[in-house]
């Protein structure tokens, strides 16, 4: 089934406050899985998606197959977002106010490698443009080194996905992030930031 057959939407501000749970749903099912080895919960993703919900120019892109929800990908302003988050950019003096965050882009493994990542990309940029405030977008994900006898074999990261997209990673911006790590329990994880100037022509 091609992208296109999947109907992808995209609301911000309030209006995300409806799919909350949906989106719960995929990122403690999706970050379950290699590299995150989440063990989530309902209630601290809820907090969580909280910050998505209060912030006026936030953003879900959601997949949906039919009335299922099958993927989502979020972003609001990094200055709506927690001070963790905020700090790595304030170290490095960039100012918070002109980058948009990106957070999770989750969506289940039946309907990966259809085009969706890029739809995912694609609608955040162009929602972060269309603010026109904005001069970064930016994401981070969790370092693992290339030994961890938990990686599945053959696994291939994203990182020539998000260099292709024009991402480039920010060795020294990292966020340090607890949380409960399957059969590990609670672990601190280090969260490196990629970025890339927001082009204006991306808006729509």
């Amino acid at each position: 089934m091609p992208a296109t057959d999947l109907a992808i939407r995209r609301c911000s501000g309030a209006d995300v406050r409806r799919h909350l749970d949906a989106v719960a749903a995929l990122r403690i099912a999706v970050f379950r899985d290699w590299p995150y080895l989440y063990d989530g919960n309902p209630a601290y993703e809820r907090e969580y998606l909280d910050a998505y919900a209060a912030s006026s120019d936030s953003v879900f892109v959601l997949a949906f197959d039919g009335d299922a929800v099958v993927g989502a990908a979020t972003g609001l302003p990094l200055a709506d977002d927690t001070a963790e988050f905020r700090a790595p950019f304030d170290a490095a003096g960039l100012d918070v106010d002109r980058v948009f965050y990106f957070g999770e882009s989750v969506l289940q493994p039946a309907y990966r490698g259809r085009g969706v990542g890029h739809a995912f990309f694609d609608h955040r940029e162009a929602h972060a443009a269309a603010l026109g405030r904005f001069a970064l977008t930016a994401f981070c994900a969790v370092d693992r080194p290339d030994d961890d006898p938990r990686r599945p074999p053959g696994h291939r990261g994203n990182d020539r996905f998000w260099t292709g997209r024009g991402y480039v990673r920010q060795p020294g911006m990292a966020v340090r992030l607890h949380w409960n790590e399957l059969g590990r329990g609670d672990v601190e994880h280090a969260l490196t930031f990629w970025t890339r100037p927001l082009a204006a022509e991306r808006a729509a």
